[in-house]
């Protein structure tokens, strides 16, 4: 059986936690990844994992042989990268990661005309909102909207979003129109679970900075769901305007208090490094960045 394949099941199976997740990334069946692992361990005479119908574990053996098969891997990837790299054809496995909303709305629709850029490429694409770890991971690619910080990763900024106050008029004519950020704590807020400040929502307006902090009547780990709640005349949200421009320009939202303006988010495209970037990362990179240099949301 070949070593180079029995080392990539075996890291996967550990990346990955356990032989059933793996599969999904090996794309191979459960008695397949079982049979390399454990061909494996014969062929080297010891037992690299400890399984039992709960969960997985390396041992001592396991843990050293898994460090030294990713560095090698790592190596063989590294070297064929810089040589397709000159010859700049673009194929091979692309994984790409990208928030839920973000990747239904925005990203949906344009997988067909890049994939016709580039039939060869074969695209794994996950949609999440937490924040993975393209290295451990093993993504190619991840799209982030936030306030970049400093990374050892490399970014491309795509297009910006700003975050907007807004409810519906049926609200505003029932509950009033807030006219300062402090008197969202007298009015029903649906909360973002992620949002970086969690339940302090900032604003900058006519007298700086200001802050406040809300009690949400409702918390979601999804943007849509915080929309439609609001649609629904449920309360205030705090939303990007690539999720909620369509329904302020339809009127359905309205935005509050426009002079308190709240931050704005870059939306990016990172990858692991700068060196040998592989031919399909960078044409997936430069095709969004081609896409979204002017973005269909309002700014």
């Amino acid at each position: 059986m070949d070593r180079f394949e029995e080392m990539r099941v075996f890291t996967t199976v550990v990346e990955a936690g356990s032989f059933v997740k793996a599969t999904e990334t090996l794309r191979m069946s459960k008695a397949g990844v079982s049979r390399h692992v454990t061909e494996l361990e014969s062929r080297l005479g010891v037992r690299l994992l400890q399984r039992t119908t709960r969960r997985q574990s390396l041992t001592e053996e396991g843990q050293l042989f898994y460090e030294r098969c990713k560095a090698l891997l790592a190596e063989v990837e590294d070297a064929e990268t810089e040589v397709t790299s000159r010859s700049g054809e673009v194929g091979g496995l692309l994984r790409i990661n990208a928030p839920l909303t973000f990747g239904v709305r925005h990203l949906a629709a344009l997988w067909a005309a890049f994939k016709a850029q580039h039939p060869q490429l074969i695209l794994d694409i996950t949609l999440a909102d937490r924040v993975v770890d393209l290295v451990e991971e093993g993504y190619d690619v991840a799209v982030r909207i936030s306030q970049l910080a400093d990374s050892t990763l490399v970014s491309r900024r795509l297009a910006c979003t700003r975050m907007v106050l807004c409810a519906t008029p049926q609200y505003i004519q029932m509950r009033g129109h807030p006219e300062h950020p402090r008197e969202l704590t007298m009015h029903p807020t649906i909360a973002y679970t992620y949002w970086t400040g969690r339940d302090e929502w900032r604003f900058h307006g006519p007298e700086g900075e200001v802050s406040v902090r809300i009690q949400p009547i409702m918390r979601a780990n999804n943007g849509d769901t915080c929309m439609e709640a609001a649609l629904a005349g449920l309360g205030v949200i705090l939303q990007p305007t690539f999720l909620v421009g369509d329904a302020l320009r339809a009127g359905t939202l309205v935005e509050l208090m426009p002079q308190y303006r709240c931050v704005e988010l870059g939306i990016y495209a990172i990858y692991p490094t700068r060196r040998h970037v592989p031919p399909r990362v960078r044409a997936l990179v430069d095709f969004l960045s081609g896409h979204f240099a002017q973005p269909p949301w309002p700014d």
